[in-house]
């Protein structure tokens, strides 16, 4: 309507991330019911967004990740200006990511300090990875007021599948619908030292196969190697490999038609949480401190190597 309030949120570049950014969204819609949320994304987040509620647009980012771009970010920053946005709240925390909202004139643009965001960035917020040990922390902080000193209890994401949308998929892929079923998700695209070895996927999806149980593996078209590899020497009648033949709004369908959702820390580990499937969450390189599946129906395996976490993409020792 006419005269709403609007907020210009730049969000995240990673799938995992865009859903844990989920909990500032409704921390903002509880605060602020009548403002409008917009989200600036890259294109492949479109899907994930409609299924919050809370966000009422979602603005394709045209800049691949990582690049500057100036020119182009300018040109965005300025035909965002028709939309008078009363606060721009930036996510990342790079000083390219701030460049949209300074140029769009919004009034108050919030982030953390740091990357020589002075001047992009006018409500500059105090950074400590101490405090903010969790990543959806990281988020929601930048939706409170300055003076507030202490986190509120934070909203896990909820990703909105309908029933219809759910069928549609289940029938499109020639699934059973009700078929008690085990999401498999075997990819990182971080890298290869936050997945589990495929030989130990491959052991459970036979397993699981054996006991009458159908398995659906999920990921992206760079991850369907992995999952032809898993389902070689598997009952082709009881496992798909899916990866790479779905859209992300379709994951979320065959997530939430899963019994049970096995990943790395990934993405989908993150949306099949946000569904509220029951996730079995396997983290290598990364910390199960720092990014768990935001629910309450899990169960985290986690070595605590010496090592560990080192966030490293490859493994340098062979773990």
């Amino acid at each position: 309507m006419s005269g709403q309030e609007k907020i210009l949120i730049v969000g995240p570049s990673w799938v995992g991330d865009m859903i844990m950014a989920q909990s500032l969204y409704k921390l903002l819609a509880r605060r602020k019911p009548e403002a409008a949320l917009h989200v600036l994304a890259p294109a492949w987040s479109k899907p994930v967004l409609e299924l919050m509620p809370e966000v009422s647009c979602a603005i394709e980012q045209p800049i691949g990740h990582g690049k500057l771009n100036f020119s182009l970010r300018r040109e965005l920053g300025y035909r965002l200006r028709s939309e008078r946005y009363s606060q721009a709240i930036v996510l990342p925390r790079s000083f390219k990511s701030a460049l949209v909202p300074y140029f769009a004139s919004i009034p108050v643009r919030t982030g953390f300090r740091g990357e020589w965001r002075y001047g992009v960035l006018n409500d500059r917020r105090p950074f400590s990875a101490e405090v903010l040990d969790k990543t959806v922390k990281r988020f929601v902080v930048l939706g409170l007021d300055r003076e507030e000193t202490d986190l509120p209890e934070i909203d896990v994401p909820t990703l909105q599948v309908s029933e219809k949308s759910r069928l549609q998929t289940l029938a499109r892929f020639d699934l059973e619908i009700g078929a008690n079923n085990v999401a498999i998700m075997p990819g990182a695209e971080y890298g290869s030292a936050k997945r589990w070895p495929l030989s130990k996927f491959t052991d459970l999806a036979a397993r699981l196969v054996g006991v009458g149980v159908a398995v659906r593996i999920l990921g992206s078209a760079s991850e369907r190697a992995l999952g032809n590899s898993i389902v070689a020497s598997i009952d082709k009648s009881r496992v798909r490999n899916l990866c790479g033949e779905t859209s992300l709004a379709e994951v979320a369908d065959l997530l939430s038609a899963a019994t049970v959702a096995v990943g790395n820390d990934s993405g989908l580990m993150h949306m099949a949480a946000a569904v509220q499937t029951h996730v079995v969450a396997l983290f290598g390189s990364s910390s199960p401190s720092f990014t768990p599946p935001l629910t309450a129906t899990k169960k985290v395996f986690y070595l605590k190597l010496d090592c560990s976490p080192c966030f490293q993409r490859q493994c340098p020792l062979g773990h």
